[in-house]
């Protein structure tokens, strides 16, 4: 369910003087993150267009809203029209069975990028997941370059974005910059969220300088705060200029006390993607 648009930060007023699109396309803004971000990245641009299969809201100044279904070419051709950029949220955020999965995700995402590549959009901020490589151990750290190892169905099709994002580059010099977003709430949800916390001023840092970074190609970086437990290394994504000022450390010894003990044993606790790694089978 979405929630209340989160209120512009302090993390906003850093953008002054940052570079401007004449219009960037948010996809997904009615969703949570999408709520986040849709005041947010208006000082990023003299136009924000935002669009969503659900209801909107009266547009605000300097936006524009359009409802659309990313299952639709039609109407995803019609709304890459005139768009320097793509903040693409838009898609089925959780863990279903692959037919719902299938229109918004996979096709979908087809859509918006053969879209992008015939309205000559630079740039995409795709918002891919942890859930790419969710059957990693929590014992690992890994890095971006780590091969895909989903844990659903949900993971696997952002495995597929973050592969038509490398094509799209490679074939049609259309850059992306795939966020392997972790957990990103108002505060980290049980031990997992102690290394996979991303605050909402943080994805705010870091979708900003996603767009912002001179050059990109295809870059693959973790959406996570400055996490004292981590599995992520980011390193080598280091070229886009993203620094997290938050952390989960606030929250550590509340969550570690209503959770004590951890049943080691348990594909939750040993996987990375957490319970993601045991929902379904669907039929």
């Amino acid at each position: 369910m979405s929630t209340a648009p989160a209120p512009a930060s302090t993390a906003s007023a850093a953008i002054q003087g940052a570079p401007r699109f004449r219009r960037l396309l948010l996809t997904g803004a009615a969703g949570g993150l999408g709520q986040v971000l849709r005041p947010r990245l208006k000082a990023l641009c003299g136009t924000l267009r935002v669009s969503d299969i659900a209801e909107l809201g009266a547009a605000a100044a300097g936006e524009e809203v359009v409802r659309a279904d990313l299952a639709d070419k039609a109407a995803i051709v019609a709304l890459l029209q005139g768009v320097d950029a793509v903040v693409h949220l838009g898609g089925v955020s959780t863990e279903h069975a692959f037919e719902t999965i299938l229109p918004a995700n996979i096709v979908g995402t087809y859509h918006v990028y053969e879209a992008a590549r015939l309205a000559g959009t630079r740039r995409i901020v795709f918002a891919s997941s942890n859930h790419v490589t969710g059957f990693y151990k929590q014992s690992e750290t890994i890095t971006p370059q780590a091969l895909p190892r989903p844990d659903g169905y949900y993971g696997l099709s952002k495995a597929f974005g973050e592969n038509l994002a490398q094509f799209y580059f490679d074939r049609h010099g259309l850059e992306t910059v795939s966020l392997r977003i972790g957990s990103s709430f108002p505060a980290p949800r049980g031990r997992r969220g102690l290394s996979s916390y991303l605050s909402y001023d943080d994805l705010e840092r870091l979708v900003r300088a996603a767009l912002t970074a001179p050059v990109v190609g295809h870059t693959v970086i973790y959406g996570i705060s400055d996490n004292r437990s981590r599995w992520y290394d980011n390193r080598s994504a280091s070229h886009i200029g993203y620094v997290p000022r938050d952390s989960s450390e606030p929250w550590r010894e509340a969550l570690e006390a209503a959770q004590p003990e951890l049943n080691r044993t348990d594909p939750e606790v040993v996987y990375q993607g957490g319970p993601f790694v045991k929902l379904g089978p669907f039929d």
